[in-house]
C-alpha cells in the first residue's frame, strides 16, 4: 500500500495541472529484455543516468512513513460478469527496523480475513481467523486470493519492490502524469516457485517519488495484473491513498480499493502488530476523519 506522506508545495499543484503539461514527444523503443518488450517512452529532457536512476529506487525503498495511520476502507469487487460485491475493511499502518507493518482485517463475523503483512526484502505474512493466534503463509500462498477478490498477500507483501535485478527502463506516463519506469525480475529461487509471473513494472511519479502503478507480467511481457492509484485525499497536512483499482488483465474482472475513513500521524503500540494477537479485536483509534465518497 503506499504511505502517507507530507507532499511538498509543488507536488500540491502539479496534482491537479492539465494534463497537457506531460513531456514532450516520444523517441524510440529501449532495447527489450530477455522476451519483455518496452514500448516507446516520453520526452527524456532531464532524465536520469543510471546512477541516478539506481539511486532514485533506493530512495523510494527506503521511503518511511510520517507516523502510525489507521484506514477503514472498502473493497468492491467488480467482475466483468456477474453481480458485484462489496467488502468492508480495517487497515493498522507502522513501520519496524524490518520493513513496513500492515494488520489487515476485510469482511465480518465467521468470514472474516485478517493478515499480518512485514514488508520488506524479507517480509512474511501471517493469516488468522480467530482468537487462536497466527500462521505464517506459505511461499506457495501467496497469489491465492483473499475473500474472492482479486487482492493477494502478494500485493499486500510487494516483495517485487525489494528484487535486486532492476533495470530503469525511462520516463513514461503513468496516470496522466511523468513517471520512472523500472522492471524488476525476482530471483531464481522464487521464479522457479512462481513461474507464472516473470517480473513486475512499477512507476514513481517524478515529482514525489512515491509508487503510482505496478504490472504483473508473464514471461511474454503480458500484463497479469494491474495496480493504479486513482485519487488521494489530504488530511490535515498529510495526505494518503484513497482510492486504488486493481485489475486482472486476464479476465478483466477489478477489485477497487477505496478508503471511507482514516486516522494519520497517530501512535499505535507495538502489540498492534504482534502475530499473536491478530485473532483479537481491536477498536479504531481517536481522531478519525471520515472521506466522503
Amino acid at each position: 500500500m503506499m504511505p502517507t506522506f507530507r507532499a511538498p508545495a509543488r507536488f500540491r499543484r502539479a496534482l491537479f495541472v492539465s494534463l497537457a503539461l506531460l513531456l514532450g514527444p516520444a523517441v524510440p523503443c529501449l532495447t527489450a529484455q530477455r522476451g519483455i518488450p518496452v514500448s516507446p517512452n516520453i520526452g527524456q529532457l532531464g532524465a536520469p543516468d543510471a546512477a541516478e536512476a539506481a539511486d532514485i529506487l533506493e530512495r523510494f525503498r527506503a521511503l518511511g512513513m510520517d507516523g502510525d495511520y489507521y484506514l477503514e476502507f472498502e473493497l468492491r469487487v467488480m467482475p466483468r460478469r456477474g453481480a458485484e460485491s462489496l467488502h468492508t475493511g480495517r487497515l493498522w499502518g507502522g513501520r519496524s527496523p524490518g520493513g513496513d507493518l500492515s494488520r489487515v482485517v476485510i469482511g465480518t463475523g465467521a468470514g472474516q480475513e485478517r493478515l499480518l503483512v512485514r514488508a520488506g526484502a524479507d517480509g512474511e505474512v501471517w493469516r488468522s481467523g480467530d482468537a487462536t493466534g497466527a500462521e505464517r503463509v506459505a511461499d506457495t500462498a501467496l497469489f491465492e486470493p483473499l475473500l474472492g477478490t482479486d487482492l493477494t498477500a502478494f500485493d499486500l507483501l510487494r516483495p517485487f519492490v525489494h528484487w535486486a535485478d532492476s533495470r530503469f527502463e525511462g520516463i513514461f506516463r503513468a496516470r496522466g502524469r511523468p513517471a520512472y519506469r523500472y522492471l524488476l525480475r525476482p530471483s531464481p529461487e522464487f521464479a522457479a516457485a512462481h513461474p507464472e509471473t516473470a517480473a513486475v513494472r512499477i512507476y514513481l511519479d517524478t515529482a514525489y517519488n512515491a509508487l503510482v502503478q505496478t504490472e504483473e507480467l508473464d514471461a511474454s511481457g503480458t500484463p497479469l495484473k494491474t495496480m493504479a492509484v486513482q485519487e488521494l485525499k489530504k488530511i490535515g497536512d498529510r495526505w494518503t491513498v484513497k482510492t486504488i483499482d486493481l485489475r486482472n488483465e486476464r479476465t478483466g474482472d477489478r477489485t477497487r480499493f477505496q478508503v471511507r475513513a482514516a486516522a494519520l500521524g497517530i501512535e499505535l503500540s507495538p502489540a498492534v502488530f504482534a502475530p499473536e494477537r491478530l485473532g483479537l479485536d481491536l477498536a479504531p483509534p481517536s481522531g478519525l476523519v471520515e472521506i466522503a465518497p
